[in-house]
């Protein structure tokens, strides 16, 4: 089993697979972001916060003493899941295009909203930085490697509860460096862009 001692100054070692969780860990992952949204929405009688936060730190004391370290929580090692299991990620459903592109859609939920129905601009460089990072790993096969910049261009309003559509590849390659961009859509309309440089980790390089 991967240990944090393992990993010495290797921060991006590849995750390795599991099935830890069990068949309920999407419904479970499912279930934290359906929280998040009704954390950010919810309008209710003092009575009813009051029993939902003793019910928030009842499961918060259930899952505390099963606390692992990054290697070997299923959160982000579970490939049979969407965004691999992780809760932090906006979720996507992505996929390798003909053209040697990555295309695929994006949810933002309510939990990502910023004001007036918009996506938080904070959420929406989330969702870039994870899409451009997956983009230049899966085109290039290079596991080991880090954002150097990332650059966000805010076209139009992206709206939470809509499907959205995300497209990147990759500009070019320059010895360690890949530089990559996407958009993010609805329809013909691009709501907004990013560039980014991610730079392939030396052996060790942390």
């Amino acid at each position: 089993m991967a240990t944090e001692s393992n990993h010495p100054g290797g921060g991006f070692n590849p995750p390795e697979p599991t099935d830890r969780g069990g068949p309920d860990y999407g419904r479970f992952i499912e279930a934290v972001r359906t929280l998040q949204d009704h954390a950010r929405s919810a309008d209710a009688p003092d009575g009813v916060i009051t029993e939902a936060a003793g019910l928030i730190e009842k499961v918060s004391a259930l899952l505390a003493p099963y606390e692992a370290d990054e290697w070997n929580s299923p959160s982000g090692r579970r490939m049979d899941l969407p965004n691999r299991g992780n809760v932090n990620n906006v979720p996507v459903h992505l996929e390798r295009t003909g053209e040697n592109r990555i295309a695929g859609t994006a949810h933002f939920r309510r939990f990502h909203l910023g004001r007036n129905g918009a996506v938080h601009g904070g959420s929406l460089a989330l969702l870039f930085d994870s899409l451009l990072g997956y983009t230049a790993a899966q085109l290039t096969g290079s596991l080991y490697q880090r954002t150097a910049y990332l650059h966000v261009n805010y076209r139009k309003i992206a709206p939470i509860d809509k499907e959205l559509q995300v497209e990147a590849g990759i500009d070019r390659i320059e010895g360690r460096k890949i530089f990559v961009a996407g958009r993010l859509l609805d329809g013909s309309d691009v709501l907004t862009e990013a560039d980014a440089l991610f730079v392939r980790l030396k052996p060790g390089q942390p």
